[in-house]
């Protein structure tokens, strides 16, 4: 697909038309967002809902300071990135799209025989048409769940695509880097991912800004389809710099004895809002969620969580440590929501939160809505300080505080860290921490 050198306005109807015109694309996609993007000016017209949005002050956020940008080629912009995953691990394929514009993907040519697609959502679309009218917002994220969706819907670029066949596993994981190198630059990347029966694999994404004075916007979506009986482990490490909008719908579906996985970070950004779904659609389906946030400084971080039982004999459970500092904001709003027909659920889900200062603040609210009665569905949700005896100790033993907050911190994240199976990401993920903890502490 080739793309010329171009800036978009992503609120206009002028924006839009023109930016449509720019896509060499099938008519079906065309259609798709044309409907979308009508949804999102419906939306616009109406107030969020309260639920999940009346704890996030949107005030500062103004959508049309930023443009999408085709730049044709972004490539020289990817040795910018601190890209902490790649430097350490060995991947199987790897795909790259830098301010919405895809830079480069490759695959091993043993999986490429094996039927594997992984590659750019623009260069999917050229070449597996059947397969993206078969999937992209579809039946994962939904376009009119409100008006991020339908925004993203309307306008999404970049992105990867993996697609592992019927019975296919992968032994190394596949790697993706979405990345931001432009001021005012606004990146809507979409991941799709779909496994057919019996198929397992381990996909390493990472969002990251170049400059960590560029401020951007993200507004991504993440859908991951699992088919029966098979496997897939998902890990996004956020680490955008502080001066970035970041909003995601984030959904995935999980089939009869299928298991999913799916750990997310959340460390930069200005300001973040993820809507995270996971559906469990089919008899004896799994899922485990683990989320790791850390913010500092005036960030806030929101998730909006919803773990769907829809069929017997389903097990969920999420489990998010969070930690602030400063004058940071956390909000995590999660919900259990269990069928008529999933009896035999088995439901967790559990939020802690450690404030490091007295003027950070969390907010943390679970939810259940079971309409099942053979159920075992609990959660739980604590915030609390560090305790000054810990710190004391540390410091009649010759550990410097800055020290003593790293093992603490580090000590308190390790139960997620424990549950990640991918060695890289949980040495990535503690040194990121380390890294954070070290911006800020006063000696």
């Amino acid at each position: 697909m080739e793309i010329s050198e171009a800036e978009f306005a992503i609120t206009t109807a002028d924006g839009f038309e023109a930016f449509l015109d720019s896509r060499n694309e099938p008519e079906w996609l065309q259609q798709k967002r044309r409907d979308a993007f009508a949804l999102y000016q419906q939306y616009c017209e109406q107030e969020l809902d309260p639920e999940e949005f009346r704890r996030l002050d949107l005030r500062l956020f103004r959508p049309g300071d930023y443009r999408i940008r085709t730049t044709g080629d972004n490539s020289s912009a990817t040795g910018q990135f601190n890209n902490l995953m790649t430097e350490r691990g060995e991947f199987a394929g790897q795909v790259e799209h830098i301010d919405g514009t895809p830079v480069q993907s490759q695959l091993q040519n043993e999986l490429a025989e094996k039927g594997v697609i992984f590659c750019s959502l623009a260069e999917a679309v050229e070449k597996h048409p059947e397969l993206l009218q078969k999937h992209l917002l579809t039946h994962a994220v939904q376009t009119d769940t409100d008006r991020f969706s339908a925004w993203h819907s309307a306008f999404w670029t970049g992105g990867a695509f993996l697609y592992v066949p019927r019975n296919v596993e992968l032994t190394q994981p596949l790697h993706s880097l979405i990345g931001l190198s432009r001021s005012g630059t606004a990146d809507f990347s979409h991941t799709l991912v779909v496994l057919e029966d019996g198929a397992r694999a381990t996909l390493l994404e990472e969002t990251s800004s170049a400059d960590s004075n560029a401020a951007g916007m993200h507004m991504g979506a993440i859908e991951l389809i699992v088919g029966a009986g098979a496997h897939l482990a998902y890990v996004q490490l956020q680490t955008w710099n502080e001066r970035v909008f970041h909003f995601a719908h984030q959904c995935g579906r999980v089939a009869r004895d299928g298991s999913l996985q799916w750990t997310v970070s959340a460390l930069g950004s200005k300001f973040s809002h993820v809507h995270q779904d996971v559906m469990l659609d089919g008899k004896g389906a799994t899922a485990q969620v683990n989320g790791v946030a850390f913010a500092t400084e005036r960030q806030k971080i929101s998730y909006y969580t919803r773990q769907a039982h829809k069929a017997p004999n389903t097990t969920s459970d999420l489990l998010y440590k969070e930690v602030v500092r400063d004058r940071a904001r956390m909000i995590w709003r999660g919900m259990i929501e269990v069928d008529e027909v999933a009896q035999l659920t088995d439901g967790y889900q559990r939020n802690d939160s450690l404030i490091l200062s007295r003027d950070a603040r969390v907010d943390a609210i679970p939810g259940l809505e079971i309409n099942a009665d053979d159920v075992r569905c609990t959660h739980a949700a604590t915030a609390g300080q560090v305790d000054d005896e810990q710190i004391l100790y540390c410091l009649s033993r010759g550990i410097s505080r800055q020290e003593a907050m790293h093992i603490i911190v580090e000590g308190f994240f390790s139960q997620v860290f424990d549950r990640i199976p991918v060695e890289l990401v949980r040495h990535t993920l503690s040194q990121t921490v380390q890294e954070k903890l070290g911006f800020g502490i006063e000696d």
